[in-house]
C-alpha cells in the first residue's frame, strides 16, 4: 500500500525538518486515517510539489507530526490531455470528475452543450462547480496523485471550438467517426483536447463548429458509453497509447 497524500499550502518545516499538519487534513489523518509513529505520508500542496514524511507524533485529534526532509517537484505530463466533459444529469459530473483524475486527466472543461439537460446558472452553477473541484481535489488525494487536475470555469460551445483551434490533437467523440480512437496518430508532446458530448450527443452544428476549428470525429469502440465514463475510456485509451501509463 502506497503512502497516503495529504494537502498542504506550504512545505515549511522548523528544525530538524519537523511539520506540523493541523486543520481539516490533521484530523484526517489522526482521526480518520489514525497513522502512528513510524508511518509514511506525503504532503503535496496539488501542483506538482511533493515531499516523502515519517510521522513522528501526533497532538490531540487534529495535529500530525511530521519529519519532512526535502521537497520534490513533479514536472508537468506530456502531452497534456484535456476533457471537454459535457454537463451530466445529478451527481454523474462528480463521478466522471473522479474517474478522470484517477486515471491521470490534466484539465477537465465543463460544457453547458446544447442538448444537455443540465445547465449551470447563477449560484447553482457556482455550487456545481465548487464540487467538481472539491471531487477532483479528494480524487487527486485518493489515487496518490500530487498534480491535481484543474477543474476550468463551465465553457460555452464557442470557447470549446477556441480549445480546440489551439491544440495539438483535437478529437470530438461521435458515431459519424471513420476512425478509432485507439489508433489515432497521437503528438508526444502539446495538448490533446478531447470532446465528450451530453447523454444527447453533440448536436449537428456543434459537431460542424469544431470540425471546422480542426477537430476530428473519432470513434471509441462498439458499445455506446454514457457520458460520464466516456469521458474516462477515452483518457485512458489516450494515455495507454501516448506512453503515459508506461
Amino acid at each position: 500500500m502506497t503512502a497516503p497524500v495529504f494537502v498542504v499550502e506550504h512545505f515549511d518545516a522548523g528544525g530538524g525538518g519537523r511539520y506540523v499538519l493541523d486543520g481539516p487534513e490533521g484530523r484526517h489523518a489522526v482521526s480518520v486515517k489514525r497513522l502512528r509513529p513510524g508511518e509514511d505520508v506525503v504532503l503535496t500542496d496539488g501542483a506538482g510539489r511533493w515531499a516523502d514524511c515519517v510521522v513522528l507524533d501526533t497532538e490531540g485529534k487534529d495535529r500530525l507530526v511530521v519529519r519532512l526532509d526535502s521537497v520534490t517537484e513533479e514536472p508537468p505530463e506530456e502531452p497534456r490531455v484535456t476533457v471537454v466533459q459535457a454537463l451530466p444529469k445529478g451527481d454523474r459530473g462528480e463521478l466522471a470528475v473522479e474517474t478522470m483524475t484517477e486515471v491521470g486527466v490534466d484539465t477537465i472543461v465543463p460544457w453547458a452543450a446544447a442538448r444537455c439537460i443540465t445547465q449551470w446558472k447563477g449560484d447553482r452553477g457556482l455550487k456545481a462547480l465548487g464540487k467538481w473541484r472539491a471531487t477532483a481535489r479528494e480524487a487527486g488525494k485518493q489515487s496518490r496523485r500530487v498534480r491535481f487536475p484543474e477543474v476550468a470555469e463551465a465553457a460555452t460551445t464557442k470557447q470549446v471550438a477556441a480549445l480546440l483551434a489551439r491544440a495539438d490533437f483535437a478529437a470530438v467523440l461521435h458515431e459519424s467517426g471513420d476512425e478509432p480512437l485507439a489508433t489515432a496518430e497521437l503528438p508526444s508532446t502539446g495538448e490533446i483536447v478531447l470532446v465528450v458530448g451530453p447523454e444527447g450527443g453533440v448536436a449537428p452544428e456543434e459537431l460542424a463548429l469544431f470540425e471546422g476549428a480542426g477537430a476530428k470525429a473519432y470513434r471509441l469502440g462498439r458499445s455506446v458509453l454514457r457520458t460520464s465514463t466516456a469521458g474516462t475510456a477515452a483518457a485512458a485509451v489516450l494515455l495507454a497509447r501516448t506512453g503515459r501509463w508506461s
